[in-house]
């Protein structure tokens, strides 16, 4: 995308047709500024999406890592399948755990519902510390369908790849590996930590991976900082 071409966003956002029922000038001028900062955004993100794109080669897997999924247990390469590219989800369900974290749970609500999706571009795995048979018994109760999980048997992985802080606790990691010409390599991760907050903000990537955050983004209200997603609902999952 070259940005000399493009129409400046103020201009694109004088020629919206859209109109709201009742609305006062004085929402539509303020509404019409904020469209020319939305469509900056977006210009903005794809332009980070494709620096991300352009990233040199990371570095090379070279760790045993063994982890156990509904056909046994298998290695990294294993959960490529047949795509040359794969996203891996540190789970916060370690052992130590009963119940996994609320958060984790609600993004991978979502992502089950896209996992045949995404399945078609690259693949997906979730892979928490917990045997295997704990995230199966929990994928059923969850009422999951398409969303690979997969037990570190060792820990080796979620050690190597920042998924276990140092008290031994769980962290949410988020990883791309590439396998090219035989070659496994690390290609990009979510590095936005607390020591990357904006001060009054929650650590959090940009773009969020959670429809959650898009959401309460769009409402006046806002994410709030007085609640947490739930595992359940009254009676329901």
């Amino acid at each position: 995308m070259d940005a000399k071409t493009l129409i400046p966003a103020a201009e694109l956002a004088r020629a919206n047709p859209v109109r709201i029922p009742n609305e006062s000038p004085e929402y539509r001028a303020a509404r019409t500024a904020l469209l020319a900062e939305e469509i900056e955004l977006r210009r903005r993100i794809e332009s980070v999406a494709a620096q991300r794109r352009a990233l040199p080669p990371g570095g090379p897997v070279i760790g045993d890592y063994r982890f156990e999924g509904p056909d046994g247990p298998t290695g990294l390469a294993g959960l490529f399948g047949d795509k040359p590219t794969l996203v891996v989800y540190s789970y916060m369900f370690g052992p130590q755990r009963e119940r996994p974290c609320p958060m984790c749970t609600n993004l991978l609500d979502a992502w089950d519902s896209n996992a045949a999706d995404i399945g078609q571009r690259t693949a997906l795995a979730v892979v928490a510390r917990s045997p295997f048979a704990k995230l199966a018994a929990w994928k059923r109760e969850r009422g999951w369908r398409d969303l690979p999980l997969y037990s570190d048997l060792d820990g080796a992985y979620s050690r190597d790849y920042l998924a276990i802080g140092p008290d031994g606790s769980d962290l949410p990691a988020l990883h791309v590996f590439t396998r090219r010409d035989g070659t496994i390599r690390h290609f990009w991760a979510e590095e936005m930590t607390g020591e990357t907050a904006d001060p009054g903000q929650d650590p959090r990537g940009a773009p969020d991976p959670s429809p959650l955050w898009m959401v309460l983004d769009c409402t006046p209200e806002g994410r709030g900082t007085d609640w947490y997603p739930k595992l359940s609902y009254g009676d329901r999952p």
